[in-house]
């Protein structure tokens, strides 16, 4: 066989696995098409653990399909429903109510899925999202003293933070960082949904730390 012949028997093969999936749905009515989408969308999201980006949303759909606009149908439809769909850490992701957390708690052994802090913790946590990048002596400048590395440590184990670029200072030390589990842990779509910080409250607590 040649192989011309070879290259032409093998056309319909690749086709047929490319056609296997049919994101366009053409031979449906386009109110079933839309359906049919949004069924996709659905069943993706419920089945990931973690949120979905556009882009991979977009591949189960048509093209020129906005993803934007199926997710919205779709959140309309679950209004009622004890989970939501929502939007989080550049993606979506369904999400239980808060008003029925108490209720799974009551009926399932979920497991202690839920991230304690002390306030140190959270303090450095907080500096770390708000001045990141930023090492070890620009958190000591925040708290004015020394932050340890156990605790640090702990928000790495936490997979809350994580190793930036390196620092414009002698040594050039690793930077700290938040992670995409810090922006799902506390319902951030990106760090531009940060609270603004209160500057005046900052400033007192500053000047009670150096007085």
């Amino acid at each position: 066989m040649t192989s011309d012949a070879k290259r032409n028997n093998s056309k319909p093969k690749e086709a047929g696995r490319e056609g296997v999936f049919d994101r366009e749905l053409e031979d449906l009515p386009q109110e079933l098409r839309w359906r049919e989408w949004m069924g996709r969308i659905e069943a993706v999201l419920f089945a990931s653990a973690t949120p979905v980006g556009r882009e991979d949303l977009a591949r189960v759909v048509g093209q020129g399909a906005s993803v934007e606009m199926l997710i919205e149908d779709t959140q309309a439809e679950l209004s009622g429903r004890p989970y939501e769909l929502v939007e989080v850490a550049g993606g979506w992701m369904f999400r239980t109510k808060t008003q029925f957390v108490e209720a799974i708690k009551a009926a399932a052994d979920l497991g202690d899925q839920s991230l304690a802090f002390t306030e140190m913790e959270m303090g450095v946590l907080c500096a770390i999202a708000y001045h990141q990048p930023i090492d070890r002596a620009g958190l000591k400048d925040v708290f004015g003293k020394e932050v340890s590395r156990d605790l640090l440590a702990r928000l790495r184990f936490k997979d809350l933070i994580a190793s930036g670029p390196r620092a414009p200072r002698p040594g050039a030390p690793h930077t700290f960082v938040t992670t995409e589990k810090f922006l799902l842990t506390f319902d951030l779509q990106t760090l531009r949904d940060l609270p603004e910080l209160d500057l005046a409250v900052v400033n007192a607590d500053e000047t009670t730390r150096t007085a």
